[in-house]
Parts: structure tokens; sequence; C-alpha cells
């Protein structure tokens, strides 16, 4: 637990990577906590209620989850019982068709008794929570790293946790989101004026963060259409890519998938346009080599 406000606490997972998210706590006193996301196993759920209780003597009373991926989500289970879970209808709906499948991506992980949890109140736009004496905003900025992404917005302390739209050290990824749709989220993030940024994975940052996903996310969209032009695959385009500044974040392989969903964007989908999971996800095990390792 980092404490980056009053009342606030970033919850670490080094180092940010695979399955590695970040969670976040707000207890302002009176029994009334908010825990934004889980973890993505039984041994990291239980290690992050333990957190808790280390902070305040009250169980969560709300779970915010920042998007459906099971990192995320998985450990609703371990705080359900006396929490209400929050999300957004698309996340919801995210949640439930794809149920347990990052388990069986990685089936060697010790998951634990893991289950889909799906969260019990969902909006559409904007939901604000009153914990104690100040707003805790929850909104559905666009589509971005998902189509049901929600960002944790605390105005007074200028506190803005941003589930994985934003990462901080780690490469974005926008497999089942838009490239073009996050670029114009970040945009609306910016525009809060954030002070503090707590990223879906890696360490606290502040509006720099902001700045680096939407360099990366630039490139991006820059090699799918230079890849475009020469007839490359994504495939392709990604293994004759310099990526510059940005080759050092971890988890490189995602762009890949990211390109995938340049190249469609490019070609006139929809932000959020359905594309083969399975086949990207083969990709990019091809273009890493190997399966990329999960720590869950």
């Amino acid at each position: 637990m980092e404490e980056v406000a009053e009342h606030v606490w970033a919850y670490l997972q080094p180092d940010g990577g695979w399955c590695l998210n970040n969670a976040g706590l707000i207890a302002p006193g009176g029994g009334r906590p908010v825990l934004v996301d889980t973890a993505a196993t039984e041994a990291r759920a239980r290690a992050l209620g333990e957190a808790v209780a280390r902070i305040t003597p009250h169980a969560p009373r709300f779970v915010v989850n920042t998007h459906s991926h099971g990192d995320h989500t998985f450990g609703n289970r371990f705080f359900s019982g006396r929490a209400l879970v929050v999300a957004h209808e698309a996340a919801r709906a995210e949640m439930a068709l794809a149920g347990l499948h990052l388990t069986r991506l990685w089936p060697d992980v010790p998951w634990g008794e893991v289950r889909v949890e799906l969260p019990g109140l969902t909006y559409r736009d904007r939901l604000t929570l009153h914990p104690g004496d100040f707003p805790v905003e929850l909104v559905h900025p666009g589509t971005a790293h998902t189509v049901g992404d929600t960002v944790v917005w605390l105005p007074r302390q200028r506190v803005l946790f941003t589930g994985d739209i934003v990462m901080s050290g780690a490469t974005p990824f926008c497999l089942t989101g838009s490239v073009s749709g996050s670029l114009a989220v970040v945009e609306r993030l910016r525009a809060l004026g954030p002070e503090t940024v707590v990223a879906g994975h890696g360490p606290v940052g502040g509006p720099g963060l902001l700045d680096a996903t939407a360099g990366y996310l630039r490139l991006v969209q820059r090699l799918a259409a230079e890849g475009l032009a020469a007839g490359l695959t994504p495939l392709e385009a990604a293994r004759e890519a310099d990526l510059g500044p940005y080759a050092e974040l971890l988890d490189a392989e995602r762009l890949v998938p990211n390109l995938h969903r340049a190249y469609a964007e490019a070609r006139g989908a929809e932000p959020g346009h359905r594309l083969d999971v399975e086949e990207m996800f083969c990709e990019m095990v091809e273009y890493h080599g190997g399966l990329p390792a999960c720590a869950a």
C-alpha cells in the first residue's frame, strides 16, 4: 500500500507485468471504504484483503471494477460478501461472456478458488459514490482499453485511478478496445487536471503517464499506416518495427494485437469492433517466441 493522498492508497504489485495489476483503497472513515479493483488469483486477492485490513478495520462497502479483465476482477468473490460490486454496464456484459477465459490462457498458474462474480450495480455514463465527506466519481470516458472502462476520479484530492487505460512502465494494450479511442480518452483524462495518476499496472506517477501512453499509441498508428502501405501483416510490421523510447516497456509483445486493432481502425472498423482474440494471442506468442509469463 502506498498512500497517495489523505484517505487514499494505491496497492501496487511489482513489476506490473501480465496479471500483476494495481488496486486502490479509499477509506475516509465511517465504515464505508471503496476498493478499486481486486486481483487475479485467490492468494493475491487474500493478500490485498490483508493489506486493506492493515489500513482500516472496516471491510470495503463498495468494490469498483475498472474493466472486465480477470486480473482486476477474479478476486471480487473474496470481498462481495459485504461489498457491492460496481462497474460499467458493458464491463459486466464482458465479464459474463469471458468467464474464466484468462485461466485457460495460463493453465499452470495456481489460480485458487476464483470465479466470476458479476457486478451488482452498473451505470452508463457517470456515477458518484459518497463514502465520506468527499465524492468518488466513476466515469466511463469512452472505449479505450475495453468498451466498458471506468476511471475513478477524486476531484478534491486530484487523484485519478485509470485502470488499464494507462500503464506505468508497461506497454498499453487495446486488443478489446481501441487505439484511436484510447487517444481520445487520454485527452479527456488530461482535461480533468489530475496531479496523481494510479495506472492499472506499474508505479504511481503524474500526468506524464498520460503523455507516455499517448506517445506510444501514436507510434502504433504510424506503424500501422506504414505497414498497410507496404502490404505487411500486423505481425510482419511488428517484427520490423523500431519502438524507439518505448522498446524498454514491459510486455512489448502487445504491439502485435495493438497493430491488429490499429489496422482494423485504419480500414474503417469502429472502436471496440470484435476481433479474433485467440488468433491475436497466438500471433503475440509467435512474436514473443513463446507464451509470455503471467505472474498471477
